[in-house]
């Protein structure tokens, strides 16, 4: 069974900026796959690469089992679907952008989970907010009040700070990477 990075943190942090430069940095041979989102947001509202569903689409998503994790944040619905478990029993190493309230509900739950949280000074997350245009302004007063809101006490938690450079924070996540798609367990094909 193949690892699942769980990666997580405050809204502005730059986690789809930071995944989405990683990925263009890791060449087609390595075994990372990243999982896109479904969310109940229209597909062309914000720069995340994401499935946009109704909320009755998700709820039957949901209903039939669909989804490997589901979780509810800022008005939406989000989750990671169930393809997720196909891709690592193939051996593959697995990326998912959560919740980090989900993740403390759902905590050791899967030995092969590696929790990453992606975090910025709350300056960047200000500006970063503001500029993304993604929400009012007290939808992102909101989100902004929600940033110190969830502490993840993992001892596997791994944290990289996005304030400076885009390519120092995918550069440290693609390290990361490559230390796990040799762990124990992961199949590999030949």
């Amino acid at each position: 069974m193949g690892p699942l990075v769980y990666v997580m943190g405050p809204s502005g942090a730059g986690k789809d900026s930071v995944l989405d430069r990683a990925r263009g940095m890791l060449s087609g041979e390595t075994p990372v796959a990243f999982a896109h989102r479904y969310i109940t947001r229209p597909a062309d509202v914000g720069g995340e690469n994401h499935i946009a569903l109704s909320r009755a689409e998700f709820a039957l998503r949901r209903a039939h089992g669909l989804f490997a994790f589901h979780w509810q944040a800022h008005g939406n619905d989000y989750g990671i679907g169930r393809e997720i478990d196909a891709w690592r029993a193939a051996g593959l190493t697995v990326v998912v952008s959560g919740s980090r309230e989900h993740y403390e509900k759902m905590a050791g739950s899967d030995p092969g989970l590696h929790p990453v949280l992606i975090t910025a000074a709350l300056d960047k997350l200000q500006a970063r907010l503001r500029a993304r245009g993604r929400e009012t302004a007290d939808a992102a007063a909101s989100r902004l009040a929600r940033s110190d809101a969830y502490t993840v006490s993992d001892a596997r938690l791994v944290t990289i700070v996005n304030d400076g450079a885009l390519d120092a924070a995918a550069e440290a996540f693609v390290r990361l990477l490559a230390t796990l798609r040799y762990s124990p367990g992961v199949r590999r094909r030949a």
